[in-house]
């Protein structure tokens, strides 16, 4: 039934069917290590729902308009979210590290009438937002302005029972950014609709309701919320969210809380396994990950080191998606198109692309229609992203000859050097197999004499120690394991290597910090 795509809707059904089930635990840990559990029920999530719902009608929210949440994973950021089914709002979730005048646009261009902010985050806001009359803000977790969501949800519940308002399925349901690599994020509508179908990935994804999902992506994004968000309250698994991402209690927390699948996204993979070997590596109960942008180079490495099968995919916020199951494609390869899709890959002339060739990634519906793509106010952007008929990805890549997609990089990306493409994937192995270090992510800037789209290699690193960080060592590694072409020109140390939501290095801020006079060449 077309309503169950409806958030509100199906958590309600659940409730008639499975009230006290333990649907979602969410995890923080403290200053000792000890895991901090916050568990909610279907019945919690549907009432917590209606407080929320009803508080945000005191405020004077009506059906289409817009409000922020700005925090990591809470239980509150999921209650939020029925609340705004329940009246048909559009709620706008914003990464609470996004601070200055990015996160005044994206508030401002959003449209949104309040915010409901978490406290390490409440500064930020107020400095960009606060001065404004015309909108309202909650605070969630103390501070100086006390846990203000806290005192909501422990009023009664409303009486009557606030009836569920969100009736057309293809109606926006969140307004999510992107990350804004190239000018100004742009906001992509999301549909109920797309919120509510992802419980049918779960039987491709080869999940059972005896399973237990885990994530430490941010519910910001796209992938945390459909993934492993939308599959568990669907399908009634036990789902465990912690509050951000953490690689050096990743499998503590999924063996203390029997987790059995988890999914991935870019660099994690690589933080990962730079991780250094534990003894008890492979003892854990996850029996498959779900990843995307798996390095190559690490492949078999990481499954066999970890003990888990890697489910390969490709996809964005705005559709697309490929998926490699285990044992089914070649190592490397995002896989092929879902059922409902078609893909093709198209050169810069638009001609396409032969088998083997570079070309740019592109969809559209098994039917020939094309995925319907929103950008808020910007009617030019949607239009060019399903130009011609397709949904354009803007990544780079190839098919084999049995039609199995290989990523290469992002379009205006990858890097050139002496006429030929450096695979970071097999640099970012090489480094993270050293003990000295901790993560690291390889980027490309331009070449010091100037050959046109020619790029030196970047290593960024965090070091393990770096009061006995041995440059002149990393390098020698390197030259060990790596062709010449491949080896670092330069190594450019961090605190720590800044990232997304998704947890995707930020490649911009560390062109900004790049500097010949800091950074340590080869």
């Amino acid at each position: 039934m077309s309503d169950m795509l409806i958030m509100a809707n199906r958590i309600r059904d659940w409730v008639k069917r499975s009230p006290d089930l333990d649907v979602l635990t969410f995890v923080s840990i403290d200053e000792s290590g000890n895991f901090i559990d916050e568990v909610r029920s279907y019945q919690q999530l549907w009432d917590n729902g209606q407080r929320l719902a009803h508080w945000l009608r005191q405020q004077g929210m009506k059906e289409g308009e817009a409000f922020a949440l700005i925090m990591a994973n809470h239980p509150e950021f999921v209650e939020f979210m029925v609340a705004s089914s329940i009246l048909g709002l559009v709620f706008v979730p914003i990464d609470p590290r996004t601070k200055g005048e990015k996160l005044r646009y994206m508030l401002e261009f959003s449209g949104c009438k309040g915010a409901v902010v978490a406290d390490y985050a409440l500064d930020n806001v107020m400095s960009e937002w606060g001065d404004r009359d015309d909108a309202w803000i909650i605070a969630l977790g103390g501070g100086d302005h006390g846990d203000q969501v806290a005192t909501v949800l422990q009023a009664p519940l409303p009486s009557p029972e606030l009836p569920v308002i969100s009736t057309d399925v293809d109606a926006p349901m969140q307004m999510l950014f992107t990350s804004g690599t190239t000018g100004d994020p742009k906001g992509i509508l999301s549909s109920h609709r797309r919120f509510g179908e992802v419980g049918k990935l779960a039987g491709v994804l080869g999940l059972t309701v005896a399973d237990r999902p885990y994530t430490g992506l941010s519910l910001t994004h796209a992938n945390a919320q459909l993934v492993t968000l939308g599959n568990s309250l669907s399908m009634g698994m036990r789902a465990v969210i912690s509050r951000k991402f953490t690689k050096s209690r990743l499998w503590d927390i999924t063996r203390h809380y029997g987790c059995t699948f988890f999914n991935l996204l870019g660099g994690m993979t690589t933080a990962i396994y730079a991780e250094k070997p534990k003894d008890n590596d492979a003892d854990n109960p996850v029996r498959r990950i779900l990843s995307a942008g798996m390095p190559a180079a690490i492949w078999k490495d990481f499954s066999a080191r970890f003990d888990v099968e890697l489910f390969e995919f490709y996809g964005a916020a705005e559709g697309g998606m490929t998926m490699n199951p285990p044992g089914i494609g070649p190592v490397g390869s995002c896989g092929k198109p879902i059922a409902s899709l078609e893909m093709k890959l198209f050169d810069d002339s638009g001609r396409e692309s032969a088998v083997g060739e570079e070309g740019e990634i592109c969809f559209r519906n098994i039917d020939g229609s094309v995925p319907t793509v929103t950008y808020f106010k910007n009617p030019e952007a949607s239009a060019e992203k399903t130009r011609d008929g397709w949904l354009r990805m803007g990544d780079i890549g190839h098919v084999d000859d049995e039609g199995w997609l290989f990523f290469h990089w992002r379009k205006g990306g990858g890097i050139r050097r002496n006429g030929d493409f450096v695979n970071s994937a097999f640099v970012e192995k090489a480094l993270a197999e050293i003990d000295a270090v901790e993560d690291v992510f390889v980027y490309g800037v331009p070449i010091k004499n100037g050959a046109p789209g020619e790029k030196d290699v970047v290593a960024v690193i965090v070091a393990a120690d770096p009061s006995t960080f041995d440059s002149k060592d990393v390098f020698a590694q390197c030259r060990e394991k790596l062709e010449s072409n491949f080896v670092p020109s330069y190594l450019q140390l961090v605190e720590e290597i800044p990232k997304t939501a998704s947890e995707k290095p930020q490649e911009r801020f560390l062109l900004d910090a790049f500097d010949l006079d800091l950074v340590i060449s080869n």
